[in-house]
């Protein structure tokens, strides 16, 4: 299911992004950055980033490590960048958040710091971004699950370079005109491709793959998700499009960005039948709670995209846009990151821990590292948490959002805590937890004992 062989440092990736989705929740509580603080504010940028750099940027990162080679069946080229990209991800997001708090005049900060952040996180995405690509370009001719993933790192490649742009204009190293421009009105094709493109496309992409392994449904290709592929890759490659526009005065921005923000709603309607049509076709009557779990993440997901066009024929989308880029962020990415979280980090600490032994002597079953029933509450509980800061957010309700951020934050805590009780077999029997030949996983690393399965 998984491929021959585990990624190294998959494991990691994901200890550090939930960190950082740790420290993000946080500084909602307290009421750091938006909506306690103004939307283009220094201390929201703080926010912003640890939740799109920090917590979802590294969760895919480090999924991508092992998904990748399964899109494409071969192993991942010039794998030993996977260390390096996330020592320069890790220090760079962190300094990229420190210097944003500076800029809000919380800490005294030299104003090197932003720019030099910024260095060091766009060379730790180049770093696992070269291997993604020589991988894929090698597996040529490329899956349609693939090829989401291929757009999608073209989006991260165009959105890191305009966040470097502006993190070098706001940290005083760049006062070029064309710079400015670019950073007064490019933040939103920067917020669209990084939320839009690299994170909700390739993780369409992925969920394609991902769902009808763990539900036993039909892979085929279909006409809908080439559908969902020419739809959701318009819609990006105009809005990359109109990134040159801003430096003129050139007509037609807004009609261009209306057409994707059509093509892209287009490709979410289409994308949900097809998940729809994955769930209603599976061969695996029982599903398990990652999948049932990420039900709640398409459902925040078409509700974006209702509330997308809702604010645009009404015309309050800088009203709106608060709620809308929390619902995608906490609803449809975050909640289904959570979800499929609870079933990888099991089943690939059941592959590192029990391969060596499986055939030799009894070995405990991927659902015996977990209790489904008790996480099932703290999952319902995050949703609730999310509908109700959407709803706060959209009546300007600041005291209960922070509340319902606080709720969230007890309910991932718990979830947090059922993933380290997966990762160290703690709700397996102790006479079937570590049979003869099996290697106990390390909590954060990874084994040095088992790479490749039998």
């Amino acid at each position: 299911m998984f491929g021959a062989t585990l990624s190294r440092w998959t494991m990691s990736y994901f200890a550090a992004a939930l960190a950082f989705l740790l420290i993000g929740e946080a500084m909602m509580v307290l009421g750091y950055g938006y909506p306690a603080a103004a939307i283009e504010a220094p201390e929201t940028l703080a926010l912003v980033h640890t939740i799109a750099l920090g917590w979802l940027s590294l969760l895919m990162a480090g999924a991508l490590l092992q998904f990748v080679p399964v899109l494409v069946g071969r192993p991942l080229c010039c794998a030993h960048l996977a260390f390096p990209a996330l020592v320069l991800l890790v220090v760079g997001i962190a300094g990229l958040i420190i210097g944003f708090v500076g800029l809000a005049g919380s800490i005294d900060l030299p104003p090197i710091v932003l720019p030099a952040a910024a260095v060091v996180t766009i060379a730790g995405f180049a770093c696992f971004g070269v291997a993604f690509a020589v991988t894929l370009w090698r597996a040529r001719p490329l899956p349609l699950t693939a090829r989401f993933v291929v757009v999608g790192l073209a989006a991260l490649a165009v959105t890191i370079l305009l966040g470097g742009t502006y993190a070098f204009v706001l940290g005083g190293a760049d006062a070029s005109e064309a710079a400015i421009a670019l950073t007064l009105e490019g933040v939103s094709p920067h917020a669209a491709l990084g939320l839009g493109g690299w994170l909700t496309f390739t993780t369409m992409g992925v969920s394609y793959r991902l769902l009808t392994m763990f539900m036993l449904s039909p892979d085929a290709e279909r006409r809908s998700s080439r559908i969902v592929w020419l739809s959701g890759s318009g819609a990006l490659g105009l809005v990359a499009g109109m990134i040159p526009l801003v430096l003129t005065d050139v007509p037609g921005r807004l009609g261009g960005l209306l057409v994707a923000a059509c093509l892209g709603v287009l490709a979410v309607v289409v994308y949900a039948g097809d998940m729809f049509r994955i769930y209603r076709e599976r061969r695996r009557r029982e599903i398990e709670l990652n999948t049932r779990a990420s039900i709640g993440a398409f459902g925040a997901l078409i509700a974006a995209a209702v509330l997308l066009v809702g604010l645009l024929v009404t015309g309050r989308m800088e009203h709106g846009i608060g709620s809308l880029v929390y619902l995608v962020a906490f609803g449809w990415l975050t909640g289904m990151g959570l979800a499929q979280l609870y079933k990888i980090i099991p089943f690939m600490t059941w592959l590192e821990c029990y391969g060596p032994a499986l055939g030799r002597t009894p070995t405990p079953r991927v659902q015996d590292l977990v209790v489904e029933r008790r996480a099932l509450g703290w999952f319902r509980a995050f949703y609730a948490s999310v509908l109700i800061a959407t709803l706060s957010l959209s009546v300007g309700a600041v005291p209960l959002f922070r509340l319902a951020s606080l709720c969230q934050l007890v309910a991932i805590l718990a979830l947090v805590l059922e993933f380290t009780r997966a990762r160290r077999l703690s709700n397996v029997p102790a006479s079937l937890r570590l049979p003869t030949g099996a290697v106990r996983p390390h909590l954060f690393l990874p084994s040095h004992q088992l790479w490749r399965l039998p």
